[in-house]
């Protein structure tokens, strides 16, 4: 369970135990270099090792004395090995705040101070030429609609996080810093050849489209041999009850049981829909558009009206839960409520809060920086009834969902990956028994289209 604590403001959430509890077994056949029966273990740092998937995890090999099979090579016996991934809990070690609020505040009077020296010269060069001192607008309209949503929702953000934060601290889940000095720690680099993911999606949108070929899904059997190109645009599934590892661009990525997935240029649906398959909860993290994806180019990013072809009316079952992480902008969280979800025939029902802390309970941002929040927004919105299919009960009634739920959590530092709603579903579930486990979230967690 990866909720820690839940209390009326929301859950403080656990969301390494929730990636570690998922059933990371690798079975393997190995052949024995001596004739003993006893298990071994060996532990090792996965982006240490080329062999290993490099995106975060550390494993544990487990012989098993009680499985052995004949080698029908060389006439001896091979033993079952089970090794078992966990994820690296160091990229959960958020010690202190991105900024802290000294730093916060010699940036604010360094910024107040030039916005002074700003004015004064523009006063003087206004009076020098004799024409009248205009008024100096120092925030844009954007900026404005922020701080007027921030004042907004300031008050339950702090509040909420306070309570959840304490539960944590009496627990000892959250450590106060004194107990938990990190002593002169570097922050935690992964090598430059971490994750292929978005090389593997730029070479899926540069392949030939493929709308009049239906390909078939592709079901993951006992030591298959997966290139690139049988995985490009086609569901590939995981239908059996252990973890499946599928190497692609030299890399090793682990495919968790029953569980399935689309690598696939956003424009290159239709696989998914063949499999005549709809959602429950559908959860979508779209590549938004932002000035720090342009600078940095780390990922592509999808358009307003890219976002809007996403066929979710097909793929949504009756009622379907459909949630949309949002950054802060203003812009794009209109775009959701006035635009996307209309489209969608999706109406709104919540909007929640994922809020940022680190290990000892600070938030990742001061709470009140112009910049960064250390919060993120979610819209839950519910598909329409008139546009849904029929009920499966007619009898189950639509509970209302809670709105301004708090998400508390400690942030991965890998890139926006977000923290696990399955087990705030459970809670939906008592309120809307009609949910069921059936989800399909949209877009990987590095949010490459």
């Amino acid at each position: 369970m990866s909720v820690v604590h839940q209390l009326s403001p929301g859950w403080l959430l656990d969301h390494l135990s929730f990636i570690n509890k998922i059933n990371y077994h690798l079975h393997q056949q190995h052949k024995p270099c001596c004739s003993k029966n006893e298990p071994t273990f060996v532990h090792f740092d996965s982006l240490q090792m080329d062999s290993v998937s490099s995106f975060g995890t550390s494993a544990t090999f487990i012989a098993s004395d009680s499985t052995t099979k004949p080698d029908n090579d060389a006439g001896g016996n091979c033993e079952m090995f089970v090794q078992k991934y966990v994820f690296r809990p160091e990229l959960f070690d958020v010690t202190k705040p991105y900024i802290t609020p000294a730093i916060h505040k010699e940036c604010q009077q360094r910024n107040e101070k030039e916005d002074l020296m700003n004015d004064v010269k523009k006063e003087n060069f206004i009076s020098t030429i004799g024409k009248k001192r205009k008024r100096c607008v120092v925030f844009n309209q954007g900026e404005l609609d922020a701080m007027e949503y921030h004042t907004k929702i300031r008050g339950l953000i702090l509040d909420g996080s306070s309570q959840l934060i304490q539960e944590g601290l009496k627990s000892g889940f959250l450590h106060p810093l004194l107990e938990k000095q990190d002593k002169c720690s570097e922050p935690i680099t992964l090598p430059l050849d971490t994750c292929n993911l978005a090389e593997l999606c730029e070479m899926a949108k540069h392949l030939p489209s493929l709308n009049e070929v239906e390909l078939q899904t592709l079901q993951l059997m006992e030591d298959h041999m997966v290139t690139e190109q049988d995985v490009f645009s086609r569901v590939v599934e995981n239908n059996s009850s252990f973890t499946k590892m599928i190497t692609l661009m030299g890399q090793k990525y682990l495919l968790p049981p029953q569980s399935s997935f689309l690598l696939s240029d956003i424009s290159c649906m239709h696989p998914l829909l063949n499999c005549r398959k709809t959602y429950d909860v559908i959860v979508i993290d779209p590549p938004w558009q932002n000035k720090s994806v342009k600078r940095s180019n780390r990922y592509s990013y999808l358009s307003p009206l890219q976002i809007k072809q996403i066929p979710i009316p097909k793929l949504a079952a009756p009622n379907c839960l459909v949630i949309t992480w949002v950054t802060n902008r203003q812009k794009h969280l209109r775009f959701v409520k006035e635009e996307l979800y209309p489209s969608w025939s999706v109406e709104i029902v919540a909007e929640w809060h994922w809020v940022k802390i680190t290990n000892s309970g600070e938030f990742v941002f001061p709470l009140d920086s112009p910049h960064k929040k250390p919060y993120e927004g979610l819209i839950l919105g519910r598909v329409r009834e008139e546009i849904a299919l029929p009920l499966r009960n007619a009898d189950v009634k639509m509970l209302p969902i809670p709105d301004h739920k708090l998400i508390v959590s400690v942030p991965c530092t890998l890139h926006s990956h977000k923290p696990p709603l399955a087990d705030c579903m459970l809670f939906l579930r008592k309120v809307s028994p009609e949910l069921t486990p059936a989800s399909n979230p949209l877009f990987a967690e590095e949010d490459w289209p």
